[in-house]
């Protein structure tokens, strides 16, 4: 994995554009630790920070290509889990290799296909790739956006970036935040909506789009798409695919040149991730595989159970550890580590998030990348398997929003009324929601609870899934630490999403198909455990920490937060007690102290980005 950058812009020399590429370089050096490349020839330039897991020394980038009397230059960030196939089919039709990287194979076959060649491959990527010959630019990422890739248009140029801190290293990029900006961050955040970029003129390059910018005109679409169709397999041959598409794709993302882990918490993602992983490593006749488990420091005192978080992870941990004789470690993090850990972790996502459960992965991730470089993750099966408490509970399934933010009002009472009125908070997100329904693929003749659950999946997969995988993305590489994540293969996704929900629910249970595939891969009590998502502390210190540091900053006049918010709301909502068991205001874990950290977090983001508020 890597960090890559660039611009094509017909006014510029091309002595001006190198110190602009290191400029927007520098940003991202924390992506690719191992290396540094740039190339440069008016209107384009590129640059690329590399991190080495594949090929170290033939994989360096920018990487050029001439083939077939054209000249071709590739940007490419992530991992190819098709690239032996791919080589094979390219050399059968002429292509030639210097080394074994994917970026190599990615480059033969953009000058293969096209824009076809995003057909064939098998991965997580965002690349670029420019054609002189043509003046042409081409943007790619992946089918479910595992891999970021934001891009501005601006005076006749277009510059883009795996990161919006790399766009904003850019003169023609200033951090400038419209109405429509602020309410994504006061209104949907720590979510956004698909294709914004928060700052003005900002875009995200949408999971399984492409773009093509020539001297004419920029061209966006859409190479990939759920299709919904009957599914006709029966429940065991269900069951038997689920195992084997997961069994591939966990077998097929352990291919590295560099050490290799696993994250796991005991649940049924991470250990069936594990189990394939460590007995793919027993067959090669490998070292034990590496795990990791991230607890907190007096868990066992402050932990009490509730409807998102059912259990304490760790005896589950060393269970499956000792079952599948893993090497592991687990990493223990205490509250002060949490709380100033806050800003960095705002940096490594360019807007505020997910409070402890952002910082919290930062700080694991940096601990796990004194030993690997590479490590596969169980996100994504509650998304397209549909094993949150939303799916399943009445009043969720029955809410005209996001099931995932039903307390929209206790966040819109804390915005100052003259900014509510500007950035209609309420409005906003009933439109992102309706938007989002207008997406759904439906299945002709399918049943209103069904059609309802196929709408709930989608917007699981599309609008709740990136929040996670920019979280993973950011918190992992702002350490150089690769993570990733089987259960995104597209294949996998393909096949769950057409399964009914009755399987999919099987023996009435979260993710029934699945426990049903699993049930020859992990012990009996693991197949059978209730969901319990990446833990967040319970220590109530975490939250009055927060809270003192709040009144700081409102106390501060020159706290650019101030003025956006109505001071008696932020005030009845610090005399609430920390133990409050109400919803999440966001997500699982969100409650009154992750709220704390969230408006810490912008206050933050305001100051330490310059964010000019526009008219």
């Amino acid at each position: 994995m890597c960090g890559i950058a660039g611009f094509v812009d017909p006014n510029r020399r091309e002595e001006e554009m190198h110190p602009l590429l290191e400029a927007m370089s520098r940003t991202l050096a924390c992506r690719g630790p191992d290396g540094a490349g740039r190339w440069v020839g008016a209107p384009a330039g590129h640059a690329h920070r590399r991190l080495v897991v594949v090929d170290p020394e033939g994989g360096a980038q920018p990487m050029t290509l001439t083939w077939g009397g054209r000249t071709y230059v590739i940007n490419y960030n992530g991992e190819l889990y098709n690239t032996e196939e791919l080589r094979r089919e390219l050399f059968a039709r002429g292509h030639r290799f210097r080394g074994h990287s994917d970026t190599e194979v990615l480059l033969h076959a953009y000058a293969q296909w096209g824009a076809g060649c995003l057909g064939r491959v098998n991965g997580i990527f965002a690349f670029a790739v420019w054609c002189p010959d043509d003046q042409s630019l081409f943007l790619a990422r992946d089918r479910l956006g595992v891999k970021p890739l934001f891009y501005a248009e601006r005076g006749g140029a277009l510059v883009y970036a795996s990161e919006m801190k790399a766009l904003l290293a850019h003169p023609l990029v200033p951090p400038e935040v419209d109405a429509e900006g602020l309410a994504e961050v006061l209104a949907m955040g720590p979510a956004r909506t698909p294709g914004h970029g928060i700052f003005r003129a900002v875009r995200e390059l949408r999971p399984g789009w492409a773009l093509r910018a020539t001297p004419e005109g920029v061209r966006r679409w859409r190479y990939w798409a759920l299709e919904s169709r009957p599914h006709l397999d029966d429940l065991a041959t269900t069951a038997e695919r689920v195992r084997w598409l997961l069994r591939d794709s966990v077998e097929r993302q352990l291919v590295s040149d560099v050490p290799v882990c696993t994250l796991l918490s005991g649940g049924l993602d991470s250990s069936a991730v594990t189990a394939f992983a460590a007995a793919r490593f027993s067959r090669a006749g490998r070292e034990p595989l590496c795990t990791y488990s991230v607890d907190f420091a007096d868990m066992d005192r402050y932990f009490r159970p509730g409807d998102f978080q059912t259990g304490r992870d760790a005896p589950w941990v060393e269970r499956m550890s000792r079952h599948l004789g893993t090497c592991h470690h687990r990493v223990e993090l205490d509250t002060p580590e949490l709380v100033d850990a806050l800003e960095r972790s705002l940096v490594a996502r360019d807007h505020p998030g997910m409070a402890d459960v952002d910082t919290s992965l930062l700080l694991f991730a940096r601990r796990i990348k004194e030993d690997a470089t590479v490590a596969l993750s169980g996100e994504a099966a509650d998304e397209i398997f549909g094993g949150y408490p939303w799916c399943h509970r009445p009043d969720a399934l029955a809410a005209d929003t996001f099931p995932w933010a039903l307390r929209l009002a206790d966040r819109v009472r804390l915005i100052a009324p003259e900014v509510k009125a500007a950035i209609r908070p309420e409005a906003y997100v009933a439109d992102r929601y309706r938007e989002a329904l207008a997406e759904v693929p439906r299945l002709p003749g399918e049943e209103p609870a069904e059609a309802r659950l196929r709408e709930v999946l989608y917007l699981n997969i599309t609008r709740f899934l990136p929040t996670l995988l920019d979280r993973k993305d950011r918190m992992t590489m702002a350490v150089g630490l690769e993570v990733r994540v089987p259960f995104c293969d597209h294949r996998l996704v393909e096949y769950v999403w057409n399964i009914p929900w009755w399987m999919k629910r099987y023996g009435g249970v979260a993710k029934g198909i699945l426990r049903l595939a699993l049930t020859d891969v992990l012990p009996a009590d693991v197949v059978a455990r209730r969901k319990s998502p990446y833990p967040s502390t319970h220590n109530p210190a975490y939250g009055l920490a927060l809270r003192e540091r709040l009144r700081a900053v409102l106390a501060d006049p020159l706290s650019p937060l101030g003025p956006l918010l109505d001071r008696q709301a932020v005030e009845d909502l610090m005399a609430v007690d920390l133990d409050t068991t109400a919803l999440p205001w966001f997500g699982q874990l969100m409650g009154v102290a992750q709220m704390y950290a969230y408006l810490l977090q912008t206050d933050a983001w305001l100051r330490r980005y310059r964010v000019r508020i526009a008219a």
